[in-house]
This record gives structure tokens, sequence and C-alpha cells, in this order.
């Protein structure tokens, strides 16, 4: 059961997403229910050990050794994710035409499987591979049967599942790893799809977020802090064309300040209960 204040915030939200349709950005938060860790806690402080760095993954081999028999391991958990009951939900909204651009921070192509169309990945796909030699882009799941192939040393190991389909291997394990090679141009620079901590969203990505956000009548946050500046950026435009922005977060956002509205709750619970209250 929801409480009174809940279903009033969810009924405020209704009213202003009947007439025209929002925009959607949502985060880490609408797939921890489909099994994939979160980066941070309900205060917005980063969990763990520091992520790799962009530098740090182009300055050595030895950094993307590292990083490559980490992953391997912890691909499978990503791939074989399903997405949930939010993600249905924003697919139902998108396909009604309630909600117009929808824009992920996630990289696990969760919204694409839930039958979502035309997704702006703000931060990439794990389901791709770049080599950064030649530009040209890879299927993940052949570069995963290369690197299984060259490393049956890691079969069987087992490791804890981190954000972004990293794990917590030890340091034991990496020195032998072979690092995939592009199947392109055979350059050993391969890095997964995706904008690392301290890499730049690429412009055009950025641009039609943006685009994306000015044409809506609003912005609906789901399931992040908003701590990263290239959705928090998004945030501040919406505000200041003075169009509603809207959170369904559990815990803090760096846009706090700003929104016109936050309800506190599962994303996977209340996104299903706003698709039946725009639909009555």
């Amino acid at each position: 059961m929801l409480d009174s204040r809940t279903r009033e915030q969810l009924d405020q939200l209704r009213q202003l997403m009947a007439d025209q349709p929002f925009a959607v950005l949502t985060g880490a938060g609408i797939s921890t229910p489909s099994g994939i860790p979160d980066y941070r806690d309900n205060q917005g402080v980063r969990r763990g050990r520091q992520p790799m760095m962009y530098q740090e993954f182009l300055s050595a081999p030895e950094s993307r050794r590292r990083y490559w028999a980490r992953a391997m391991l912890g691909w499978p958990r990503v791939r074989l994710a399903q997405p949930n009951a939010a993600h249905e939900a924003l697919a139902t909204l998108q396909g009604t035409r309630q909600i117009g651009g929808l824009i992920t921070q996630n990289v696990d192509t969760l919204h694409d499987q839930a039958g979502s169309r035309d997704v702006i990945e703000l931060h990439g796909s794990l389901h791709r591979v770049l080599c950064l030699d030649c530009g040209q882009r890879s299927e993940r799941d052949s570069i995963q049967q290369v690197m299984e192939a060259q490393n049956p040393y890691l079969a069987g190991v087992d490791a804890v599942q981190a954000p972004d389909g990293d794990t917590l291997l030890d340091a034991a394990f990496e020195a032998r790893f072979q690092v995939p090679h592009c199947p392109h141009c055979a350059g050993e620079r391969m890095k997964p799809d995706v904008v690392f901590f301290g890499e730049n969203v690429a412009q055009p990505t950025a641009a039609k977020a943006m685009a994306a956000v000015e044409k809506a009548a609003g912005l609906l946050v789901v399931g992040s802090s908003l701590m990263a500046y290239s959705a928090f950026r998004l945030c501040r435009a919406v505000a200041d064309h003075g169009k509603p922005l809207i959170a369904i977060n559990l815990g803090k956002t760096r846009a706090d300040d700003l929104l016109d509205l936050k309800i506190e709750g599962s994303c996977e619970r209340l996104l299903p209960l706003l698709v039946q209250r725009l639909s009555t």
C-alpha cells in the first residue's frame, strides 16, 4: 500500500504529464532491481573503490589488462540481466507517446530490451567494444569469446560483481591475462564503448540529449543521484526554462534544490502505478 503522501505526489505527476510528453532521464537506480550494482549510496557517496579513470586506461597496458580481466568475469551477468517493471513501464509510456525523449546514463541496454526506441545512451553501451587505434566497433559477445578462449585459467573463477560490468578480482589473477586485440586492425587498445570516469560525453550525444530536453514539456528523473555533470546539466537547463523537473529516486540528488517534486520510492514499484494513472 502507498502512503497518502506518495499517492498525492503520483497524482501530481500524472496531472503534469497528462497533456504534453515529458522527457525521461534514467540512472543506475532503475537497473539495480535487475541485479546490476550502482556506484553510489542514498547520500550520493561513491561506494567501494575508485573506478578506473580514462587516462589510466589509456596510459598503461597493465591498466587495460586489469580492466579486461575483471570485465571478462563481469560481462556474463550484465548480458543476462533482464529489464524490470520500471523499464517496461517507460517502454509503455513511450509507446503511448506520453513520454518523449528517453535518455539514460546506464550502459546495460535494458531500455532497448524492454522495447523502448531511440534511447539516447548518454554514457554509451557495454554491448559494444571500440578500438582506439582504428575506430571500428565490435560486438562485445564476440570479444568475450576471444578472451575466454585466450584465458581458460579464469574459467570458474567467482568474482564479486561491481558496477558497469566490473568485478572485484584478486590481483593475482590479472598478471597472466591476455588482452583482446581488435579483429579489424589487430590493435591492442580495445575499450568498451562507454564513457569512462574522466572522459567527456561525445558532443553529438550531449547535443541530442539537450535537444530532447528542450523539446519536452518537462523532465522526469528516475533512479539517479545526478552527480555526473552530463546528467545534472540537463536538469539545470529544464529549471532555467521554467519547466517542471521531477524525480523518482531513493535518496539525495545533486538537483534537490531545483526539483519541483521529488517522490522517494522504488521506481520499479512507482512507475507501473504511474502508467495506470495515465491510462485512466
